[in-house]
């Protein structure tokens, strides 16, 4: 769904205030957070994807690093994992459905969360995800909305992988760069996380369909604030320009575009191709952090040492002049 529709109808369902909910659909935060107590609250999501690739178990274990994800942006842990299927019965042997779900196991486990169930439904095609709960403490919640001036940003996966999935469905992808796709993506935002609470968070989301662009928009529209990024700066996965370059794109180029750029200026010349990848739709996409700046050079130190060496001091947050988003 567009985004912009999406929008339209939260707004129209909010519910009414309640003491306990600390985060709704008010800002387009990642997930739901509950208070159960003054130290524990719980995070609630859900997501499902389509297979951006053709082996089931791959499949398995990107839908499940990007379900989890949301939970990893709000600051917090996951603790139960549920699966939701859809599956073409009668099409596809019971052995491919198998495979998903040992693959999303694999990431479950990893995450340190217990799997508790399952819902299954005939689909005509297979889609897979999993509903997540997870715990946080009240007072230690990433929101996404809540960036201050002076803020730097950082960002912990390159991005691509939108223009890189339908390239591989045409065959223009190397059979090392089809791994090393698959493997940026099923790897948790857990390590990058865990990183990052040892310093002051002061907002986060994660980066899935609405690309760089469209999900920075949110964060920096619900605070009323300016990001502005070092385009050259902003990771991009190996074989995204030569994707464009062919003529590979997304569907949701365009509605993303049109999302986040009614508010986005581009001041320094930049390639069109690296103009497009900012709209990309990401599958199981890195965190975007809002930090502040004399921490910022600490805690990128801190995701690099956990694992996650893409990870790039990519701009920085001002007060807003015009424009929410501002790549020079």
């Amino acid at each position: 769904m567009s985004p912009i529709g999406l929008s339209e109808i939260l707004e129209a369902l909010a519910p009414p205030g309640h003491p306990d909910l600390l985060v709704g659909v008010e800002h387009a935060d990642d997930a739901g957070v509950y208070r159960l107590d003054g130290e524990t609250a719980l995070v609630v999501t859900a997501d499902y994807i389509t297979p951006p690739v053709d082996d089931p178990a791959d499949f398995g274990r990107i839908a499940a690093a990007n379900s989890l994800s949301d939970v990893y942006a709000m600051g917090g842990r996951p603790l139960t994992a549920y699966n939701l299927v859809g599956f073409p019965a009668g099409v596809l042997p019971p052995q491919v459905l198998g495979e998903i779900l040992r693959g999303a196991l694999e990431k479950v486990r990893e995450a340190g969360a217990v799997l508790t169930g399952g819902h299954t439904t005939d689909n005509a095609e297979p889609i897979f995800g999993l509903a997540v709960n997870g715990l946080v403490h009240p007072e230690r919640v990433w929101r996404n909305h809540t960036a201050r001036p002076g803020d730097a940003l950082i960002l912990t996966k390159t991005i691509g992988s939108g223009v890189l999935f339908n390239a591989n469905k045409k065959g223009l992808l190397s059979a090392p760069q089809r791994e090393q796709l698959v493997n940026r993506l099923a790897r948790l935002n857990r390590y990058a996380a865990e990183a990052l609470t040892r310093f002051q968070v002061n907002a986060c989301t994660d980066i899935t369909g609405f690309g760089l662009a469209g999900h920075a928009y949110e964060m920096a529209f619900g605070g009323n604030l300016t990001f502005r990024f070092h385009t050259a700066r902003i990771p991009v996965m190996e074989a995204v320009e030569e994707a464009y370059a062919q003529g590979v794109s997304t569907g949701a180029n365009k509605e993303n575009r049109s999302y986040a750029g009614k508010s986005l200026a581009f001041t320094a010349q930049v390639p069109s191709w690296r103009e497009e990848v900012m709209y990309d739709p990401q599958t199981s996409g890195g965190l975007l952090a809002a930090v502040p700046a004399d921490q910022a050079q600490e805690a990128l130190a801190a995701v690099h040492a956990a694992g996650d060496t893409d990870a790039v001091l990519v701009g920085q947050v001002e007060a807003f002049h015009g424009h929410h988003l501002v790549f020079e």
